[in-house]
């Protein structure tokens, strides 16, 4: 199960739940509500490697659709294992949600996917006037409506949610960024780290990132509850720039591998020599 959840965080951005609200309902400092840090459009790619081994590939792509006669945004989030990888663990994940383009909150999300063997087809609509989310197990044909968080996020909506409500200049080092996150029928909450700012180099050049410190439970795969970092692009997108988890043996990565439709110029230093 942390496996499954890990590669989903992982996989898509990492793509961490954020929600609006602390725990006791209090209002973060560091949250804004009217910026826009992405459009129509947008598409990420994501290599998952294993030191030089590529295990896997990871897309995330926005786009427009109607729902009950709104126009919503529709994301979907695409992982696969290649090469070698796919002989020994077959991955064939599919990740959407479709959220409301003001609150950014998910409306409903449905989750296809193939993990060595591992199936799940499920659809999820969330009901907010009664908190619940609503789950059609199409796999199992079983229906069931499981109690959420208010504010809660599904594994994608977030990744947006927290671009366009981070306010980056009102935070600080050591704070805390709390999560609730609607995964697998079950709510969990996170606590996000903000470890301060750090250059990356990557294959475009060098990108000033906010570091991240997500904290995870200790379990049969991570070493311990601060195994996983998180570089983020400080700019106005906001994009994961580069993921590591560190295993019992080794440590595995995930870098931003292409970038299309961004709504903001995307702030790249050469590396140079």
């Amino acid at each position: 199960m942390r496996l499954r959840l890990f590669c989903s965080l992982t996989v898509f951005f990492v793509f961490y739940q954020i929600n609006a609200q602390s725990y006791s309902g209090v209002k973060a400092p560091f949250i804004n509500e009217s910026f826009e840090a992405f459009k129509t459009g947008e598409s990420l790619k994501f290599r998952i490697h294993y030191g030089f081994f590529n295990a896997s590939y990871a897309t995330l792509n926005l786009e427009d659709v109607i729902i009950d006669d709104k126009k919503v945004f529709k994301a979907t989030a695409v992982g696969r294992t290649t090469g070698i990888a796919r002989w020994f663990f077959k991955v064939d994940d599919i990740y959407e949600t479709f959220f409301d383009k003001d609150l950014v909150r998910p409306i409903k999300s449905t989750r296809n996917i193939y993990e060595g063997g591992y199936t799940k087809n499920v659809e999820i609509n969330y009901d907010y006037s009664r908190n619940l989310a609503n789950i059609n197990d199409i796999k199992n044909s079983l229906l069931s409506s499981v109690k959420i968080e208010k504010n809660v996020q599904d594994l994608i909506s977030t990744f947006y949610f927290l671009r366009n409500h981070f306010d980056v200049k009102k935070l600080k080092q050591n704070d805390f960024i709390r999560i609730n996150i609607f995964f697998d029928a079950e709510n969990y909450p996170f606590r996000m780290k903000f470890l301060g700012y750090e250059d990356v180099k990557t294959k475009f050049g060098t990108i000033n990132c906010l570091k991240f410190r997500p904290y995870i439970e200790s379990g049969r795969v991570f070493g311990d509850s601060e195994s996983l970092t998180l570089w983020v692009s400080n700019d106005k997108n906001k994009l994961p720039v580069k993921i590591e988890a560190g295993l019992r043996i080794g440590s595995i990565e995930a870098d931003l591998e292409e970038f299309r439709g961004l709504k903001h110029p995307f702030k790249i230093k050469l590396n140079l020599k």
